[in-house]
């Protein structure tokens, strides 16, 4: 099969990979109809994350199941499934508690590669999710966005506790950013605003539900948050970067009491603990566990309530997987997809 396969800094090539097999009863192998390139897949594209080896890419799918093995139960040949970046068991204590991606038994899904044509999913049953019945073609982008973005988002919006009549600042523009904007809507959130310099992506937070828009970056966007909020700060701020600036807007944007939910993938954080203490801020998140949320995700794609996938602005062919890297990583596209 052909799959995406990091070889260094900026260097992704697809190639002839062997073809997975079942290993485990608790397998399944689908092929893939759809995969993108995830913000954090930029990491070891920049170099920043580093391997001595080459490394398959992608974790983010959604396809048709090809083979079970003889343990699953749950999820049949013939299934249109949507995973997410981390396979669970969905039984354990950790995972009954709703947070999957910190399951006993996880598996990173980055270790096998879905920027392919076929995946192995261990632990089919506890990570899959099936859809009603084979989805309309244009559904499948919001679909492949449940998989990461919008899980991830959404998971950012819930661990800043938005809801009805609170502000919610959104720290980053990228699809989880974006999303969590979506996310902060769906659960009632009174104002939201979202912090982006790029106007195509500030358009797409307008019309996922941002009220606001801060161009504003550092101390500079935390006074404007400020501003906007009564001298106090907003009641939830999701962190949807992973950089020590963005942290700490985040917590200088947050109101005594208030909470910060955040998802982005941390790089040379370092949160200093005499300002954390007297901010009186709540702080939670970290690996989104995507599959508590996926069944209410998919029923709200499937019944068209909400349309994540607008945040893929490029579509490429797997083939094309080198362009699609170097578009995100110079902000030519928000997210794209990727078609085997």
């Amino acid at each position: 099969m052909r799959g995406a396969v990091l070889y260094g800094p900026g260097d992704v090539r697809v190639e002839e990979r062997d073809r997975p097999t079942l290993v485990e009863p608790t397998d399944a192998i689908i092929r893939v109809t759809a995969a993108c390139v995830c913000g954090s897949d930029l990491w070891p594209f920049r170099g920043i994350d580093t391997s001595d080896q080459p490394q398959p890419m992608g974790h983010e799918y959604v396809g048709i199941v090809e083979e079970i093995g003889d343990a699953v139960e749950n999820i049949t040949v013939g299934d249109f499934v949507v995973g997410s970046f981390f396979a669970s068991d969905n039984t354990c204590e950790i995972c009954r508690a709703g947070y999957q991606s910190r399951c006993v038994h996880n598996v990173p899904m980055g270790m096998f590669g879905s920027q392919a044509e076929f995946l192995r999913v261990p632990l089919a049953d506890g990570t899959l999710v099936a859809t009603p019945g084979i989805p309309d073609p244009d559904l499948v982008p919001s679909l492949l966005a449940a998989s990461d973005v919008l899980g991830t988002g959404w998971f950012g919006a819930v661990a800043a506790e938005a809801g009805p009549g609170k502000t919610v600042a959104v720290v980053g523009d990228g699809a989880v950013g974006l999303l969590a904007v979506l996310a902060a809507k769906q659960l009632g959130a009174q104002r939201i605003i979202a912090m982006s310099r790029h106007e195509p992506r500030q358009q797409l937070a307008r019309e996922f539900g941002a009220t606001d828009i801060v161009t504003e970056r550092g101390d500079k966007g935390v006074a404007r948050i400020k501003e906007l909020t009564g001298g106090l700060g907003a009641h939830s701020v999701i962190e949807a970067v992973g950089t020590q600036e963005s942290m700490m807007q985040a917590i200088r944007s947050t109101r005594p009491g208030g909470h910060v939910g955040y998802v982005g993938v941390a790089h040379g954080v370092e949160l200093p603990g005499e300002e954390l203490f007297f901010s009186a801020v709540h702080l939670h998140g970290g690996p989104a566990p995507v599959r508590r949320f996926l069944p209410e995700l998919v029923q709200l794609i499937w019944d068209r309530t909400i349309e994540p996938g607008k945040v893929f602005d490029l579509e490429l062919p797997l083939d094309q997987a080198v362009e699609a890297y170097q578009a995100m990583d110079e902000r030519r596209a928000i997210k794209t997809l990727l078609r085997p």
